[in-house]
Formats: structure tokens, sequence, C-alpha cells
């Protein structure tokens, strides 16, 4: 379990984790459900919440494809369903973007976006 500080809220914190290269997610202090996208409490109970470590482990729950004029690549955007139980919005990279199928096993990957650190997601190996 990792504590952090309330500064600048659960987003900020989130970012923090991912600039130092972690994928964490929040779970609930007595309940253990695991909860995302960072907020201050649990949805519905306002549980307390702790940040853990993701497996980054996943699965496609759904795709969609992002047609783009050439010679600017297509791409996708995925829903994925974490190991944990989460869903999040996220994109599936290292296939072409049509081959990214509902029920893919996929791992957590960081990358440099434009923005700064980004969470996106590559085929898991066999």
């Amino acid at each position: 379990m990792t504590e952090v500080s309330s500064d600048g809220g659960p987003n900020a914190q989130y970012a923090k984790f991912l600039a130092e290269g972690r994928f964490m997610i929040q779970r609930g202090k007595n309940s253990g459900k695991a909860v995302f996208y960072p907020r201050a409490y649990a949805p519905g109970t306002g549980e307390e919440l702790e940040w853990v470590e993701a497996s980054g482990k996943g699965t496609v729950y759904s795709t969609t494809v992002v047609r783009k004029k050439p010679p600017t690549p297509d791409y996708n955007i995925a829903l994925i369903e974490l190991e944990e139980g989460p869903r999040l919005t996220s994109r599936v990279e290292g296939v072409e973007a049509a081959d990214v199928k509902i029920g893919m096993a996929v791992n957590a990957q960081i990358i440099d976006g434009e923005e700064g650190p980004l969470l996106v997601f590559i085929p898991a190996g066999d």
C-alpha cells in the first residue's frame, strides 16, 4: 500500500504515479473493492480509499477504430477491464487498430505522451 498526501487531489496523485512509471489504482480500505478513475472517496459508499499497485493485466471489453485520412494511421479506442475489476478507456498499441478484438488479453504500459505519461495497453504474450 502507498500513502500519498492529498495535495493536488486524486488525479494529480495518479499522474504523479504514472510519471514515476507506476500504474496505481485505488481500493476501498474496508471492502477491498477496486475503483477507477481516481477519486476522493468510493462511489456510492463514501468509503476511504487507498492506493495500490495494479497488476497491469486486463481484457479488451469493447473497442472501436478511429479512421484517419492517410498518411495518418488509424487508431483504436478500447474499454479495458482490469484484472482487479474496474474498466478504463485507453488504447491498444503494437497491433493494427482493426486487429484489436473483444476478449483480447492485454498488459498495461506507460509511455511518453504529448502531454506527459500515458497509460496504454499492449497485447499479452502467450
